[in-house]
């Protein structure tokens, strides 16, 4: 499947680490990229941050009208009728984003996978499947999707990245219930996961910036 360049934030020759930024349904790569000079990331100047485009295509729950969508959505509530397949061909396309930063220099330890909504489940999906230890897996405002199948088949090179799970308690899209459900799951898993709610609803608040930007900072 072929996908738009992705939007770059950092042209530094020599960056010390990535962040590949996963948007929500109908957005696109330039969502959040005004929210890079907000994370008061130390040395950012070595820091590439990436934002791809998902592709324009039919969702189920929108009615069958097209959007930009990393795949199908055709019910929120039974796991068994995810579009699984959609994923794996979007999870290629990340895992070759990843490749192309580990091919550039930088290590894979230094590497960030965040999503926000349904990048979100993308990002948690690529991470946990992925085969080499990345330095951290964010899902904002999300769930955690494929879990069928991530249950038998999630990689053990990332089985102790840490994961950055943060939710609205108001949340009128995806309910908060289901990113509580996701971290539950994760952390019987035996992930090590951390944990953030605040009183907002499906968007990112001043307070879940600045964590965010702790849990990049500490381990960039």
């Amino acid at each position: 499947m072929h996908f738009e360049p992705p939007v770059i934030v950092g042209t530094h020759e020599n960056p010390a680490a990535a962040v590949v930024w996963l948007h929500g349904l109908g957005a696109d790569g330039y969502d959040f990229e005004p929210i890079v000079p907000q994370l008061s990331i130390t040395h950012r100047e070595r820091v590439r941050f990436i934002f791809p485009h998902a592709n324009v295509q039919p969702v189920t729950l929108n009615g069958g009208m097209s959007c930009r969508s990393w795949f199908d959505i055709r019910t929120l509530s039974d796991p068994n009728s995810e579009d699984v397949a959609g994923m794996h061909e979007t999870n290629l396309y990340v895992h070759q984003l990843i490749d192309q930063q580990i091919e550039a220099g930088i290590k894979s330890e230094k590497i960030f996978l965040v999503g926000f909504s349904q990048g979100g489940v993308m990002a948690l999906f690529s991470g946990l499947l992925y085969d080499k230890p990345l330095g951290g897996i964010m899902g904002l405002s999300t769930l955690l999707g494929g879990s069928i199948e991530l249950e038998h088949q999630r990689n053990p090179a990332n089985q102790q990245t840490p994961i950055f799970l943060a939710h609205g308690q108001q949340d009128e899209v995806l309910p908060f219930a289901f990113g509580l459900h996701s971290y539950e799951v994760l952390k019987s898993w035996g992930y090590h996961v951390e944990w953030r709610e605040y009183i907002m609803g499906h968007h990112l608040c001043p307070q879940e910036i600045n964590d965010i930007s702790q849990f990049l900072n500490h381990k960039i």
